[in-house]
């Protein structure tokens, strides 16, 4: 099992990216779509925390299989959802 701290550098790390990208799209995209594109952010950004928020208070603190299965489920939801993020900036720069 990885530790809470490496979870957490994660999730740090890819929300970061995403951050990264859309203040790229803002310099080289029109006015028109800055709005959109700051909502990406907001919405990463209320991702992080909610995702730093799971990994400081799992469901099961005295059960280690709950614990494994929580992190577990973190992970997989974290992928998808910056999955899903970087899918919905790349829909709005085309």
């Amino acid at each position: 099992m990885a530790s809470i701290r490496r979870i957490k550098s994660d999730i740090d790390y890819l929300a970061n990216e995403v951050i990264s990208d859309c203040y790229m799209a803002l310099y080289f995209n029109p006015e028109e779509k800055r709005s959109e594109i700051i909502a990406v952010i907001e919405e990463t950004v209320a991702f992080r925390n909610e995702m730093i928020y799971k990994a400081n208070h799992p469901a099961e603190k005295h059960n280690p299989s709950l614990v494994r299965k929580h992190y577990a489920q973190m992970r997989r939801d974290i992928m998808a959802r910056i999955d899903g993020l970087f899918s919905k900036l790349s829909e709005i720069c085309k």
